[in-house]
């Protein structure tokens, strides 16, 4: 059974290596010069070496993907492969030729990374855009070619959008697209999306925490409260933080500062969590 690809007319594009029309060959590894446009910034140390470990067991099951060059052959698709087949001492793979033009790099790299799933959620924003640059193409005739939805490339490239810290974070798998969307759709500075993302990573908040509290801040933007003391909404934003849900600080009208703090909580498992949480604090 043939390998179903992505996309539309694509066939043209990625080879199906079973084809009798391009048969494997075996070449030199030393022959093979690296992918300019690939996608793929970062590269899971122990997942190369059980990659490694499988290619001296059993060899390289899956051929690379490479064009002609000057210098002998340019690998188009399949990075991790002649990596852990250098690993694990090989001094050639199987191979699969094909003359692909130079606009066609990035998208076959991208296309065979999205098949196996291989890059992280920032590689593959940025893989998008550099696609709709090279390409001078809209996210809707992106969509076409590589056989996603449009609002699947909307929604990986306005990670883009977050700054460098957090970005890092997503990349890393301490944060989720999901965490990321919430940061994003909360509407705030920077320096402030760093601080709430980096205390989401450390204290493990679910996706549906980081939406929650998204919303109230979105909340509490649009409502426009007068002015509270800094160093009280300091404190509110502090514990909302700690505990992973809406907490507010208020003072009661003509008190000499006395007041309230409320911490919200959405069913029981929530308010096992926080009881938990504040209890553990008073040993």
């Amino acid at each position: 059974m043939k390998k179903k690809v992505l996309g539309k007319g694509l066939g043209a594009l990625i080879p199906e290596v079973e084809s009798p029309e391009a048969p494997a060959r075996e070449i030199d590894i030393d022959r093979i010069s690296p992918n300019p446009d690939q996608p793929r910034f970062r590269m899971d140390e122990k997942a190369l070496e059980e990659l490694a470990e499988s290619i001296r067991q059993n060899g390289v099951l899956q051929p690379v993907l490479v064009r002609p060059s000057r210098d002998g052959y340019q690998l188009v698709a399949g990075e991790r492969r002649l990596l852990a087949a250098q690993r694990a001492g090989l001094l050639r793979v199987p191979a699969v030729v094909r003359d692909v033009p130079d606009d066609r790099l990035l998208l076959l790299a991208l296309i065979e990374n999205i098949q196996r799933e291989q890059l992280n959620p920032i590689e593959e924003a940025q893989a998008y855009q550099s696609l709709l640059e090279q390409l001078k193409a809209t996210q809707e005739s992106l969509c076409g070619q590589i056989g996603k939805e449009r609002s699947t490339i909307a929604n990986a490239i306005r990670l883009l959008k977050l700054p460098a810290p957090v970005k890092l974070l997503v990349a890393e798998g301490r944060l989720s697209p999901g965490h990321a969307r919430a940061l994003l759709s909360a509407d705030l500075a920077p320096a402030e999306v760093t601080r709430a993302a980096q205390a989401m990573a450390d204290q493990g908040w679910s996706v549906r925490q980081a939406e929650r509290w998204a919303k109230a801040r979105a909340k509490k933007k649009q409502a426009r409260p007068s002015p509270q003391d800094p160093d009280v909404a300091a404190a509110a934003q502090r514990l909302e933080y700690l505990f992973g849900t809406k907490v507010e600080i208020a003072t009661r009208a003509g008190s000499s500062g006395a007041g309230f703090i409320r911490i919200h909580f959405y069913n029981g498992e929530d308010l096992n969590r926080i009881y938990t949480a504040l209890t553990s604090r008073a040993h």
